[in-house]
């Protein structure tokens, strides 16, 4: 009887007892469980509420431990700081630079509804950037033998040039003569590629004495990328004011002719050959705003 009911509590700790009909009896099968599985058994009762787990460790009863590696930043954290910081002065100069454009343009709209004024005799190079865009005319006969062509020019998508010729003057109490260095240069506008030559366009080779109504402009300044003139093969990229003076004899003074906008009236000069002048309104870019948003 003890040797039977030990054997019976030592089933009840490592098998679970199933019981089958045999033949009309009855019979006990022992199944083994896995002693590592036992002890797992207790911790699947919190798995669904990790709360009322008596081992649970909260990470804000446990904070983490900070760990100096004692490594230092490398250039790469420099860099990272000084991108707000130039962003914010290249946007702060923007800003600047659009309160410029913007008076300066204004500046210039308001020189243009002014009446024109009539050219001088002698004109000081260093005093035109007070009148830049300012309206004037002069009275002359152009010196077709000395024209120059400043190109390709791109106008409404086709190729051309730019056409500029001295323009001789003379005053009273000059006796017919031509006044020495009073002869300045007028871009006249733009012509077709198929108009280079002269003898394609007699209409556009006015003779005699003319009145031009224009702007008075400042000295073009060179593109780096713009390749330089040629004069000696009547090559002109752009214009060199100071250098076509030299080559013709003429004051160091740019006018650029203009014209009324009529899509007809231009159409009919393109045909003809005479230069297309350009409207009387200033064509300064500014895009300042959009650089601000930019940066």
């Amino acid at each position: 009887m003890y040797k039977m009911e030990k054997s019976t509590s030592v089933l009840h700790l490592f098998t679970h007892t199933t019981r089958q009909s045999v033949g009309g009896g009855s019979s006990i099968r022992a199944a083994w469980r896995c002693p590592q599985c036992l002890r797992r058994t207790p911790q699947r009762r919190y798995a669904s509420n990790p709360a009322d787990n008596p081992d649970f460790v909260s990470l804000v009863d446990n904070p983490p431990t900070l760990v100096k590696t004692g490594r230092r930043h490398g250039y790469g954290i420099i860099v990272l700081a000084l991108i707000p910081i130039t962003a914010f002065a290249l946007g702060s100069w923007q800003v600047q630079r659009l309160g410029w454009k913007t008076d300066l343009i204004a500046r210039f709209e308001d020189r243009l509804v002014r009446p024109p004024l009539p050219l001088p005799p002698v004109v000081d190079p260093s005093a035109i950037k007070d009148f830049d865009y300012r309206r004037v005319y002069a009275t002359g006969v152009f010196r077709h033998d000395q024209e120059m062509l400043i190109g390709p020019r791109i106008h409404d998508g086709k190729d051309g040039y730019l056409v500029v010729t001295p323009l001789e003057r003379r005053f009273p109490g000059d006796v017919g003569k031509l006044r020495n260095n009073a002869t300045v240069l007028v871009c006249r506008g733009w012509i077709s590629k198929d108009k280079k030559r002269q003898q394609d366009r007699p209409e556009g080779l006015p003779q005699g004495e003319v009145t031009v109504q224009g702007l008075l402009r400042e000295p073009w300044k060179k593109n780096f990328f713009t390749p330089d003139n040629h004069p000696e093969t009547g090559s002109f990229y752009f214009p060199d004011v100071a250098q076509m003076a030299k080559l013709t004899g003429s004051q160091e003074v740019w006018i650029e002719e203009t014209m009324k906008p009529d899509l007809l009236l231009a159409y009919d000069r393109e045909a003809k050959g005479v230069p297309i002048g350009r409207p009387a309104e200033v064509n300064l870019r500014n895009n300042h705003t959009q650089y601000i948003a930019t940066w």
